[in-house]
This record gives structure tokens, sequence and C-alpha cells, in this order.
């Protein structure tokens, strides 16, 4: 249940931040609104940090996966925004990369040691 709470929480967290880094490039209210941006970095870190806790506890205390965790999250999260709002479509390279990051996040999950 940790577990799951940790990848719904970085799932989240790296949503959010997709929409505060790429948003300028989308949508004028971005371009105009930095400091409200800038202190949406509050919440994100939180969310981080939960997500961490979160992970690391439902992985008895084991840092590498959870981290490995939140990379391939961030990097599913990543490719599926960017084609959607940027039509940046899916390359070879981009596919065996979320590949790559799916397989990280399975092995993390599915291995305990």
């Amino acid at each position: 249940m940790r577990l799951l709470l940790g990848i719904l929480l970085f799932l989240l967290a790296h949503i959010i931040t997709f929409f505060q880094l790429n948003g300028q490039f989308k949508w004028e209210w971005f371009v105009k609104n930095e400091w409200v941006l800038a202190l949406m970095g509050i919440p994100i870190s939180f969310l981080y940090i939960w997500a961490t806790k979160s992970t690391v506890n439902g992985l008895d205390g084991l840092l590498w996966p959870a981290r490995f965790i939140g990379f391939g999250v961030g990097m599913i999260v990543y490719a599926i925004l960017v084609s959607y709002y940027f039509n940046e479509g899916i390359t070879l390279k981009t596919f065996i990369s979320l590949l790559l990051a799916t397989t990280l996040v399975f092995i993390q999950v599915m291995m305990k040691n």
C-alpha cells in the first residue's frame, strides 16, 4: 500500500512539474506568472518528499529502488504529456527509452532484493 501511494505521489508530482516547467511554451498565462509558478515549488517539493518517504517505506527502507521508480515514473509522464500537448511524436529512440524506464520501474517493484 505504501509503495502504491508513493508511486501515485510521484505521478502527481511529475505531472504538476511538467506544467510548471513547460507551460510557458504553450500558454501565455505561464509566461506572465513566473512567480506563481516558482511558489508552486513548495507544494511540489512536499509531494516529492512524501513520494520518496512512502516508496522507501514500501520497499523495506531501500533508497535506490525508490529513486529508480521516481525517475521511471517521471520519464513516462514526460513522454506522454509532451506527445499530447506539444505533438512531439514518440521516435524509436524515445520508445526505447520509455521501454527501459518502464522496465526499470517493473524491476524495482517486482524484485525485492
